[in-house]
């Protein structure tokens, strides 16, 4: 079923999601050869506290830690740990947080160091995929009008999305109906209405689409061993015009 939000609802979840992006944005600043995941982690975690929010990941279904840190061919789910990021090298990061019993969820891709061109392009189609698909999020399109919106982008730049893990729903629970692929047909799934909150997330890896997941039960890899990038916004659908993106930093908030 899926769960509409009042009004009032999505300003407390816009709250949530809002301590979401002050946080990636100090993690961001960290981002340096040298620096562990486990710092990254640490950074990530006072950031939510120091904003009266609660980390939404640490605990949840027992994964160890506040942030998801997920380096080059790490799709998703990356676990902190003593590892030191090199020149070079991307890094996802995927954090949320619980305000008032509400849900917001973001991640981005980004550089450490200097990297490559090829691998800057990359991020930065994973990205536009991510807005591509938000401004699907209309009332009156249907669900796949996002998921198609992602997939066209990303394969017409040659690379692949993955379709072992989803966006979804969102609100008083972590993951809620309905799911939010990002692959598809347009035209297809529930029409999108007034206070529907999603997270949508590309996931998108430069080589095939396939991923396997490590011995941690958490770590999600591509299958290739090629790199892999990942963006996911929180949003609500508004009655008119186009969704409200509630996990965007303000520029002069952090």
């Amino acid at each position: 079923m899926i769960i509409l939000k009042t009004p009032a609802e999505i300003e407390v979840m816009a709250e949530a999601s809002r301590v979401v992006a002050e946080a990636l944005e100090i993690v961001k600043r960290e981002v340096r050869p040298g620096v562990s995941t486990d710092d990254l982690d640490r950074i990530a975690e006072e950031a939510i506290l120091a904003r009266g929010a609660v980390p939404a990941f640490k605990g949840y279904r027992s994964y160890p830690k506040t942030l998801c840190a997920s380096v080059n061919e790490q799709v998703v789910h990356g676990i902190p740990s003593k590892r030191k990021l090199k020149d070079g090298d991307i890094i996802g990061l995927d954090l949320g947080a619980i305000v008032g019993g509400f849900y917001g969820d973001s991640a981005v891709t980004v550089g450490v160091g200097r990297i490559s061109e090829t691998i800057a392009k990359l991020v930065q189609v994973t990205e536009e995929a991510l807005y591509l698909g938000i401004k699907q999020a209309i009332v009156g399109n249907r669900l796949t009008d996002i998921s198609h919106a992602v997939q066209r982008h990303v394969e017409s730049a040659g690379y692949s999305v993955v379709t072992e893990f989803v966006g979804h729903g969102i609100g008083r629970q972590l993951h809620e109906e309905p799911q939010v692929p990002n692959y598809g047909k347009p035209g297809q799934g529930p029409r999108l209405q007034p206070g529907m909150v999603l997270a949508i997330e590309p996931m998108v890896n430069m080589g095939g689409s396939a991923v396997r997941i490590l011995d941690d039960r958490w770590t999600a890899v591509t299958a290739d061993g090629s790199l892999s990038a990942h963006f996911e916004h929180t949003i609500a659908i508004q009655p008119n015009g186009q969704a409200r993106v509630l996990s965007q930093c303000p520029a002069s908030s952090v």
